[in-house]
């Protein structure tokens, strides 16, 4: 069972990677691709099946590199919410791997 930690410390592997693109893939050619794309393979294949607000929430989180305080002002949300919408989608990515583990 993937723990929440586990998760948290995934999705700033994907944050980082994300806000660093341009760099790994300008070197994918010499060095070779990183790690973490099996990890984004992994966290994209479960947020597909996501109701679109947590779905939402990744992409601006994790892919746009916004943070929950930025993105609350972006939406026009308080902070709380976003909270309560992360809180959701780390349990809902929880879910997804421990039902891909059972299998």
């Amino acid at each position: 069972m993937t723990s929440l930690n586990i998760i948290r410390e995934e999705l700033k592997d994907i944050r980082y990677y994300y806000s660093r693109k341009s760099v790994f893939d300008s070197v994918v050619n010499s060095v070779g691709e990183n790690a973490i794309l099996k990890t984004i393979e992994k966290y994209n294949e479960a947020i597909k099946l996501a109701p679109p607000r947590l779905y939402d929430l990744y992409v601006s989180l994790y892919l746009q590199n916004n943070t929950q305080d930025s993105l609350s002002v972006k939406l026009g949300y308080t902070f709380e919410t976003i909270s309560r919408l992360h809180t959701k989608l780390l349990k809902f990515l929880k879910e997804q791997f421990d039902k891909k583990e059972e299998r």
